[in-house]
């Protein structure tokens, strides 16, 4: 096995509050299910990363249209808002590369669902946006 360095980049405190900001935003987008806008903060074609109900690995390409229509199925348009318990935990990679994973409790009316997914985001003209998903259970609708 190669020696790895032994650090990596280390982000600055404001690199740092610029992915919780875009996460506080990209949060409020998804409870509100304002689909759109969850789009813009992607770059496209977005990569997916998950496995299947028969355990298999799985990933896929989604342009806008595929992501959109997706995302708006799985959200549905019910009456309730969506919130978000989350911690995460930013990996960066360089200044403009970072990958999150991220615990969070997503509640929706009386139902909570736990989750744990990392996104990749890159930064392009300053910034963030979200590349690559990846979590469990979605290979399903990937194929």
């Amino acid at each position: 096995m190669p020696h790895l360095p032994d650090t990596g980049y280390t982000p600055t405190p404001g690199e740092l509050a610029s992915i919780e900001e875009w996460f506080a935003e990209y949060d409020a987008a998804s409870g509100r299910r304002d689909i759109e806008r969850m789009a813009d903060m992607a770059v496209f074609p977005l990569n997916l990363v998950s496995d299947d109900s028969a355990g298999d690995g799985a990933s896929a390409q989604w342009d806008r249209e595929q992501f959109v229509a997706t995302m708006t199925h799985v959200m549905g348009d019910g009456a309730d808002d969506i919130t978000f318990e989350s911690t995460r935990t930013p990996v960066f990679l360089t200044s403009a590369m970072v990958v999150v994973f991220t615990d969070s409790v997503m509640t929706m009316g009386d139902t909570e669902q736990r989750l744990r997914y990392a996104d990749v985001l890159i930064k392009r003209d300053g910034k963030w946006a979200f590349q690559t998903m990846l979590q469990g259970g979605w290979g399903d609708n990937l194929r």
